[in-house]
């Protein structure tokens, strides 16, 4: 581990006090969890989440009125396609 100094105002360290205190931990290591929440591990899990989310979404339209409102140009009829799958 690599120390780091950094400076907070007042308000930022009073907060980061009272949540450390709140949840039984050191404020240095609210603030481990906070950097690698925002820059780290956070980074892929979200990104797997949003995955998750979009395989867990695919055909939810099917059977469901999809019209686009367009002419019958060619990406029409392909979008019209897509929606009976």
């Amino acid at each position: 581990m690599k120390r780091t100094n950094i400076y907070l105002d007042e308000a930022q360290s009073a907060a980061l006090e009272q949540i450390a205190r709140t949840q039984g931990i050191s404020r240095a290591e609210l603030i481990r969890q906070l950097i690698d929440r925002s820059v780290g591990a956070s980074a892929a899990a979200d990104l797997e989440a949003d995955l998750a989310a979009i395989r867990d979404s695919f055909g939810t339209a099917r059977g469901e009125d999809v019209s686009f409102g367009r002419g019958s140009d060619e990406r029409a009829q392909h979008l019209d396609r897509m929606g009976e799958l």
